[in-house]
């Protein structure tokens, strides 16, 4: 990893700006929820891990729920000079790392983070400019603060872009 990258940990949030990079490593039914906005050059990541208070025995955290992830990264973007009518929102994760043993129709944790992120976005006008969601292999990823650019590495398929 290059200097100035920070790793944003599973249920945890955080912000780069200029030539930082925000890094988040083994996805599976968690979701990565990217914001940026390319004129303030600030990035935002959320690693949510399940997709409602209800089913944390600890809600304490907010970076672990989107509810509560995106308004949050939102506020602390805008404090670094983002405007929220600029920023674009990227999802990445939500794989079905174990669907094999769960009964056929069953909603998959992964599923779920994936609408629950995608809904509360909507809710706060932000529309999901691109996604990589579902399957069922881990992802980890790159943010670049600078200009936005997003690379997805998974064993099967090396780094691409989103």
């Amino acid at each position: 990893m290059k200097p100035g990258t920070i790793v944003v940990k599973v249920a945890d949030l955080n912000l780069a700006t200029g030539d930082g990079e925000l890094v988040t490593l083994g996805l599976g039914s968690c979701v990565a929820i990217c914001l940026h906005d390319p004129v303030a050059k600030v990035a935002g990541m959320a690693h949510v891990l399940l997709p409602n208070r209800s089913l944390s025995r600890n809600a304490e955290n907010p970076a672990k729920f989107p509810q509560s992830a995106v308004p949050l990264l939102l506020q602390r973007m805008e404090g670094l000079g983002a405007d929220r009518s600029r920023v674009t929102a990227r999802l990445v994760g939500g794989a079905s790392m174990f669907g094999n043993l769960s009964p056929s129709g069953a909603v998959q944790m992964g599923e779920r983070n994936v609408v629950a992120s995608r809904q509360v976005l909507h809710e706060l006008g932000l529309n999901v400019s691109a996604e990589a969601t579902g399957g069922t292999m881990g992802r980890s990823i790159r943010l670049q603060a600078n200009d936005g650019s997003l690379w997805i590495r998974t064993v099967a398929r090396g780094e691409e872009p989103l």
